[in-house]
């Protein structure tokens, strides 16, 4: 089971506690001793800038696949740090980034020193609700272009994944894999939290891998062989058919799903039940037009299902899909009101102009 690490950065001596999080994520991850000497320079980067720059904040660890879906890419695992917090924001994030920048006396190189170092990048900031910035270190530079027979899918995927009152174990999870034309994006929140639930919904990421080729309803039915000697899970699947453009979504159980078509947001609907105990015996799908200006948004109930969408995710530019899924959770909830359970959100959506970075 995927370790998952979230550390408050109140005052000073939690940057270190960041650091040495950091350095155990990059260990997990098999990182290479450059690579991992990165993870914690980043990490411990981020840390100071909450303190000195919003007053404090939260730092996720994970381990995560590419964002852009490889054939026999998504076992190698990166690790993303996500600084989260609900301070003042930025007026100016190009600025932010530049060395030599500051709103404070220092010397203003540690987001620009993060941009160098991180193999992803990727920032957002709204005056008055905070600031979101997440960098994934991997361990070995990525590649790009074609990876086959086919060319790279016009998409990325990625995430965020939070434990309950600062857990080892999440018990959701997340996953994107890809078999020829179709990316397949599914998250899975397994029954209560903690260690059991987590193995319910590693088990479900670890059967989507081993047979990435079904549709959704028949995934699912996979699944819930294969969840049977565990709790079990509620598990949402969306599979876009790149060649089609066609996007076709089944969910069982209380797992959240909303596509934002241009400026329009519709939710797609799961059936009731536990994958692994009580599938349905109907499994109807929902088949939606995959354009340009979409993006798919998965979300365990740990956010409440009103959420309303942020400047993130209403960005016209794509943002990084982790961005925009940190900030959904950041904007429904706040210091005074953290989430309520383990929270997981994943989001699917449009590769920039200029392709993968």
């Amino acid at each position: 089971m995927p370790r998952v690490w979230e550390v408050p950065v109140h005052d000073s001596t939690r940057v270190r506690d960041v650091r040495v999080a950091a350095g155990a994520a990059a260990r997990h991850a098999g990182l290479a001793e450059d690579r991992l000497a990165a993870a914690e320079l980043v990490a411990t980067e981020l840390a100071t800038n909450l303190l000195k720059h919003a007053g404090g904040g939260r730092i996720l660890l994970d381990l995560v696949s590419p964002p852009v879906p490889a054939y026999g890419d998504e076992r190698v695992s990166r690790v993303q740090i996500v600084a989260v917090d609900h301070g003042p924001g930025m007026l100016d994030t190009a600025a932010a980034v530049r060395d030599g920048y500051s709103t404070t006396a220092s010397l203003g190189a540690g987001l620009g020193t993060c941009l160098r170092t991180a193999d992803d990048f990727g920032l957002h900031s709204t005056p008055g609700r905070g600031t979101i910035v997440m960098a994934r270190i991997a361990s070995s530079r990525p590649h790009s272009g074609t990876d086959g027979p086919h060319p790279v899918p016009p998409v990325r995927a990625g995430g965020v994944n939070i434990p309950l009152a600062g857990g080892e174990f999440s018990g959701d999870a997340w996953a994107c894999v890809r078999t020829a034309d179709r990316v397949t994006l599914m998250l899975a929140d397994g029954l209560g939290h903690g260690p059991l639930a987590a193995r319910a919904s590693s088990a479900a990421v670890e059967e989507l891998r081993r047979a990435p080729h079904l549709p959704p309803a028949d995934l699912l039915r996979r699944l819930n062989s294969a969840l049977r000697d565990t709790r079990g899970a509620a598990v949402a699947v969306a599979q876009l058919d790149v060649s089609a453009g066609q996007l076709s979504f089944a969910g069982v159980g209380n797992v959240g799903a909303r596509l934002r078509r241009g400026d329009s947001w519709q939710g797609l609907v799961s059936r009731p039940g536990i994958v692994g105990a009580h599938l349905p015996t109907h499994l109807p799908h929902h088949q939606e037009t995959w354009t340009d200006d979409c993006l798919l948004v998965l979300h365990s109930d740990g956010l409440p299902s009103r959420w309303s969408p942020g400047p993130a995710a209403l960005a016209p530019s794509p943002l990084d899909p982790a961005v925009i899924a940190a900030s959904v959770v950041r904007d429904a909830s706040s210091p005074a009101r953290p989430v309520r359970d383990d929270t997981a959100v994943a989001v699917l959506s449009p590769l920039p102009p200029d392709g993968p970075s």
